[in-house]
C-alpha cells in the first residue's frame, strides 16, 4: 500500500458548472497511523526484494550450466529446491502478486478516502508499474523494481534515508549527468545545424527578417534610437561644457587673428581694443548660441526633430542589397558555429576531473 502523500484535494464549482484546477491542503496523519504506513512500507519492499531475487535465481536456475554445478556443489539443498520451491514457483510467485494486488486496491482505497487525487479513479495511472508489476508475466515483473524505487523515495522524503550519501547514487548520478549533457549537447548540435542549412539555403533572409521583425517595431526602435541620441548628446555636452567653451573661444580667437580685414584693422588708432571687444563679442553669442541649443535638446521641438533624423537614418540602414544580405547571413552562421564550439566542450570533464 502506498503511504498517503498527505494531502488534499478541492474542486470549486462555480455557477457555470465549471471545475476549477484543485488546490491541495496539506494533512498531517496521526503519528500511529503514519508509523503505520511506514511499516506497511517496508513489508512491501521487503516483500517485492524477496519476489525480484525468486525470480532471478530461478531463472538462473533453469540455465544448465548453472543448474548443474548449483547439484554438484549442494545436492541436497537442490533437491529441496526441485521439489519444494521450483515445483511450486508458479504457486509461489502467485502468492506475491495477491499481496500485491492486495496493495493496489488498499492503495487506492486510501487515496479515495484522503482525497488524495482530483478524480477517484487516477491512482491506477499515476501508479501505473504497480499495476501492470501484478501481471505474472516476464516482460511486467520487472516493473516491480519500479515499486523498490518509489518506496526508497518515500522513505527518503519523511527523512529515514538519505540516497545522497550512498556510494551507489553517487556514482549513479555522475553517469546520468554526464549521459545526459551528451545527449542534449548532441541534439543542439544537431538542431544548429539544420538552422545553419536553413539560413546558407534561404533567399533573401535579411529582407525577411526586416519585413517580420523589425518593420512592425519600427516606431518603437526609431522611439528607441532618438531617446539614446538625446540621452548622449546631453550628457556628453553637461560632461564637456567647459571644454567646449573653451574651444569656441580660441576658435573665434585664431579666426580673428588669421582674417587679412581684421589685421588692417588693428592698425588703426583704438584698433587693438577694438577688435578685442569684437573678438569677446562674437565669443559670447557662439558661445551662447550652442548653449541654448544643447539645452534645448530636450525640448519636444528638438526631439521631434531627432526622431525624424533618427526615422530617416533608419531606413537607410534597413536598405538591402546583394552584399548586405550576404554579410548578414554570414554573421548569422559564424555565431551558431561559435555557440556549436562553445556546445562542444565537454563541461562535465571540468566537474569531475
Amino acid at each position: 500500500m502506498n503511504r498517503p502523500a498527505c494531502q488534499g484535494d478541492a474542486a470549486i464549482e462555480t455557477p457555470n458548472d465549471t471545475i476549477r484546477p484543485h488546490r491541495r491542503t496539506k494533512r498531517d496523519l496521526p503519528p500511529g497511523l503514519e508509523r503505520l504506513h511506514l511499516v506497511w512500507d517496508l513489508f512491501i519492499m521487503a516483500a517485492v526484494v524477496i519476489n525480484l531475487s525468486f525470480l532471478l535465481f530461478d531463472s538462473l536456475y533453469l540455465l544448465p550450466p548453472l543448474n548443474s554445478a548449483f547439484e554438484q556443489v549442494a545436492p541436497g539443498l537442490h533437491g529441496w529446491y526441485e521439489t519444494h520451491i521450483h515445483a511450486n514457483f508458479t504457486a509461489i510467485d502467485l502468492s506475491f502478486v495477491a499481496l500485491f494486488v492486495m496493495d493496489v486496491l488498499l492503495g487506492w482505497l486510501v487515496a479515495i478516502i484522503e482525497r488524495r487525487y482530483h478524480r477517484w479513479f487516477f491512482y491506477p495511472f499515476v501508479h501505473w508499474y504497480d499495476v501492470l508489476g501484478c501481471i505474472p508475466v516476464s516482460g511486467f515483473r520487472l516493473l516491480r523494481v519500479l515499486r523498490v524505487v518509489s518506496l526508497l523515495y518515500r522513505l527518503q522524503r519523511l527523512g529515514l534515508i538519505h540516497v545522497q550519501t550512498w556510494a551507489a547514487y553517487a556514482f549513479l548520478a555522475k553517469y546520468y549527468d554526464i549521459l545526459l549533457e551528451e545527449l542534449s549537447d548532441r541534439i543542439a548540435l544537431r538542431l544548429l545545424g539544420n538552422v545553419q542549412e536553413q539560413v546558407q539555403s534561404s533567399d533573401s533572409l535579411t529582407e525577411r527578417v526586416i519585413e517580420r521583425v523589425v518593420m512592425p517595431r519600427k516606431q518603437q526602435l526609431v522611439k528607441e534610437i532618438a531617446e539614446r541620441l538625446e540621452e548622449m548628446a546631453g550628457g556628453t555636452y553637461q560632461r564637456n561644457r567647459e571644454d567646449i567653451r573653451a574651444y569656441i573661444n580660441q576658435l573665434i580667437g585664431r579666426t580673428l587673428q588669421e582674417s587679412p580685414e581684421i589685421q588692417r584693422l588693428r592698425r588703426l588708432p583704438m584698433g587693438h581694443q577694438l577688435t578685442q571687444a569684437m573678438n569677446a563679442s562674437l565669443s559670447g553669442v557662439a558661445w551662447r548660441l550652442v548653449d541654448e541649443m544643447a539645452l534645448g535638446i530636450n525640448s519636444p521641438e528638438f526631439g521631434k526633430l531627432v526622431e525624424k533624423v533618427a526615422g530617416n537614418g533608419f531606413d537607410t540602414w534597413l536598405r538591402v542589397d546583394e552584399r548586405s544580405d550576404h554579410v548578414t547571413e554570414q554573421v548569422l552562421i559564424d555565431a551558431l558555429e561559435m555557440i556549436k564550439d562553445q556546445i562542444r566542450r565537454q563541461r562535465w570533464k571540468d566537474r569531475y576531473d
